[in-house]
């Protein structure tokens, strides 16, 4: 299992939004290895700032295939990319 942290370019909110359709409907064809998603907000809660996701794969060349091809990636969005292992503990 795999937690992704990944942040926007500063000043790329539209290209989120334009890109918007198109990742919400490729993450769907992954409901089943999606523990957790969504966006991360700026400090007042108002605008999306990145993607967060634990996902449980069995190791990271699939995690990062899912994330080359999300088309969030591909429109080059993201500043960074932190991936980290991941053990769910609680609850």
């Amino acid at each position: 299992m795999f937690m992704v942290q990944c942040k926007d370019k500063p000043g790329h909110l539209q290209t989120r939004l334009d890109n918007r359709p198109a990742h919400l409907e490729y993450v769907k064809g992954f409901l089943d290895k999606i523990v957790v998603g969504g966006p991360l907000l700026s400090d007042d809660g108002q605008a999306m700032i990145g993607s967060a996701f634990v996902i449980d794969f069995d190791d990271r060349a699939e995690l990062d295939a899912f994330l080359a091809n999300d088309p969030y990636a591909k429109a080059g969005l993201f500043e960074s990319v932190i991936v980290n292992r991941y053990k769910k503990v609680l609850p």
